[in-house]
């Protein structure tokens, strides 16, 4: 059994999922919303490295999947995408964790089977295959679609699962 951190990264708002693999099958622990506060930019880091540390702290993970940042018109949001970002690769990595990355498409063609899905449709697939999930949020939902994701391609996972039935 792994326990997996997905991280959906934000500055305003940093979504947080955990779950709980054995195998193919997947189990909720916990989600949540890391939401930033301060003044300026680097109180608003600040805050984010607090929170998530906690969550580290309190659910154990062994292992945490991130979404890779995509570039989009506006430079400085970017920018500032890719702090927070920095966050949450920096927390994981001071608790020793591996950190698989993946790309937004990736992370949608894992939970939903096409890489052009909404959040909605994320959402629901989400909660198809974490019954009983009570999800705070899309952001909490693309972070546990990202915990999905790295499940389905790490050792043991999905692609292990298609492997074994083949034999």
């Amino acid at each position: 059994m792994a326990r997996i951190i997905g991280i959906d990264p934000g500055l305003r708002t940093l979504g947080w999922g955990v779950i709980d693999t054995s195998g193919s099958r997947l189990a909720h622990v916990a989600n949540g919303l890391c939401r930033s506060s301060g003044v300026d930019l680097a109180a608003r880091l600040l805050s984010l490295y607090e929170q998530l540390t906690a969550v580290v702290a309190q659910f154990a993970p062994e292992q945490a999947a991130i979404e890779q940042t995509f570039v989009n018109k506006d430079g400085a949001g970017t920018l500032k995408l890719g702090q927070a970002r920095g966050i949450a690769m920096l927390v994981p990595a001071q608790a020793g964790l591996s950190i698989g990355e993946y790309a937004p498409n990736s992370v949608k063609k894992a939970v939903v089977g096409v890489g052009h899905a909404d959040k909605a449709q994320i959402l629901h697939m989400v909660r198809l295959q974490l019954p009983g999930a009570a999800i705070a949020g899309p952001d909490a939902a693309d972070a546990l679609a990202i915990a999905i994701c790295h499940a389905h391609h790490s050792a043991g996972g999905l692609s292990a699962a298609i492997e074994r039935a083949r034999v």
